[in-house]
């Protein structure tokens, strides 16, 4: 896995390439904690380049939006692909993210 970090506006915004695994999540779990700590609230995560994610990645997401909205912020999800938004409605995860089919919605959205 590899990541991006870009600004758009007032939203941070992450690009993920590659896989979301037990190997690599905390990499993206101390990157956006340093974005909030630095002050982001709207934070977006682009799954656009993301072709597979484990339980442990869609542990730090969630773990992720808990810790954004306890600052009073809030964080997206966009760009998944058929598979990876077949995850998240089987395990339900569609209901806590707000999810978009691109990243132009999403940042429409916030």
């Amino acid at each position: 896995m590899s990541f991006t970090v870009k600004k758009a506006g007032d939203v941070t915004v992450f690009e993920v390439e590659g896989t979301l695994i037990v190997g690599n999540r905390q990499e993206l779990k101390q990157k956006v904690i340093d974005e909030i700590e630095g002050g982001a609230r709207k934070v977006l995560v682009d799954f656009e380049k993301t072709t597979y994610i484990d339980s442990s990645g869609l542990g730090v997401l969630v773990s992720l939006a808990k810790k954004i909205r306890e600052t009073g912020g809030d964080l997206r999800l966009a760009n998944l692909n058929d598979d990876l938004q077949t995850l998240f409605e089987l395990t339900k995860l569609d209901t806590l993210f707000q999810i978009s089919e691109s990243r132009a919605r999403a940042l429409e959205s916030f």
